[in-house]
């Protein structure tokens, strides 16, 4: 019966390509999306590069009742001397503040900015500063300070910069 037993065992090649195919299309629809949130990823922990930068705008607020107009009268080092891993400089001007990514971060985000924007009770520096990322809408009874210079797309913004209370 040895002799006589012709079935086949395994795969044929074409079977083999026909599985490698498959696998291979499923890895292309993965990828963008992988990147998405490697991206996502990294915008978040850039943020906390500007909390150098959040805290001389805080007190300084709160110590003149003005927002700082540049990162002088905030008190905090030079634009260029804030810096991380994911982050080439942190700007203040007129209370906001605007990371620059550089440094290691994804080329597509090389250059990009994102603005955390103060909002205040107005004319009232005793209570506490609500920091705003993008186009997030101001809390009731507060006002937005400063500029949104935010250039970073939507769709990498971590869920905390993004508005969730409307509808697209």
């Amino acid at each position: 019966m040895g002799a006589m037993d012709t079935r086949q065992r395994g795969f044929t090649w074409i079977e083999l390509i026909m599985v490698v195919a498959v696998l291979a299309a499923l890895a292309m629809m993965a990828i963008p999306g992988l990147q998405e949130t490697q991206l996502k990823k990294q915008v978040k922990e850039a943020m906390s590069t500007a909390d150098v930068a959040r805290k001389g705008v805080a007190d300084t607020y709160a110590a003149t009742g003005d927002m700082p107009q540049n990162n002088k009268l905030a008190g905090v080092p030079e634009q260029e001397k804030i810096v991380g891993n994911l982050v080439k400089s942190v700007k203040v001007q007129d209370g906001a503040v605007t990371l620059t990514f550089g440094n290691n971060v994804s080329k597509a985000l090389e250059g990009k900015k994102l603005t955390l924007l103060p909002a205040i009770v107005p004319k009232e520096p005793t209570v506490a500063i609500a920091w705003m990322c993008h186009n997030l809408p101001v809390p009731k009874g507060m006002e937005a300070q400063g500029r949104d210079e935010t250039d970073v797309p939507d769709k990498w913004l971590p869920l905390e910069c993004r508005d969730t209370t409307t509808k697209k």
